[in-house]
């Protein structure tokens, strides 16, 4: 009898396996994150690192505006104006991202009427190189040349609240934090041209 009842009982191989959970799946925030920074087939892995630092080349310098939001000195309307520039700077550099992603290439699934449909090279091209040419007029050949001359865009002196003129650690922290706006136009520059081959090659 005992060792009818020993034959009955379940070993601990008999058992039933409880599922093993599975692991959460990447955040909305993340897959959009992944999909819109994904480069395309074709793109070289230097061109999209240069991609991936032109938004860092306007960061610094948006970070250095925030705080001036925050001062007692100013109105609503000031305040406001500094937080949308820098927004707006970030929002602008983003989109060379494009210059290598599907996004630049193929409108997105979530624009209307529009989407899915093969976007035109120059649709792309042109608006890339003239804010290329912009971006390098302004911050690698006149921002350079009137910080060398002391003077303002307008050629006026620079006042004396001006934060390079202040000198010590405020001006230190200005130049740290403006100087990389000197490559957001030739890093455009170089995307837009990888671009254009880019496309040419594939409708070719």
């Amino acid at each position: 009898m005992q060792q009818r009842i020993r034959h009955t009982e379940a070993t601990p191989t008999d058992l039933p396996v409880p599922p093993r959970p599975e692991p959460p799946g990447p955040g909305r925030f993340r897959t959009a994150w992944r999909a819109a920074h994904a480069p395309v087939p074709g793109v070289s892995r230097r061109t999209r690192l240069l991609a991936y630092a032109v938004p860092f080349t306007v960061l610094p310098s948006s970070l250095w505006r925030l705080p001036a939001a925050f001062d007692a000195g100013i109105g609503i309307g000031e305040r406001l104006y500094v937080v949308f520039l820098s927004v707006l700077s970030e929002a602008v550099a983003f989109t060379a991202i494009g210059l290598i992603a599907r996004w630049g290439e193929v409108v997105p699934a979530w624009v209307p009427l529009l989407r899915g449909r093969r976007i035109p090279p120059a649709a792309v091209l042109v608006p890339a190189a003239l804010g290329a040419t912009a971006l390098t007029f302004l911050w690698s050949v006149l921002s350079f040349v009137t910080e060398v001359m002391g003077t303002t865009i307008r050629g006026d002196a620079l006042p004396a609240d001006f934060p390079s003129q202040g000198g010590g650690w405020e001006a230190a922290v200005y130049y740290v934090c403006y100087t990389p706006l000197i490559l957001w136009g030739p890093l455009l520059a170089v995307l837009t041209v990888a671009y254009g081959k880019r496309r040419r090659r594939v409708r070719g």
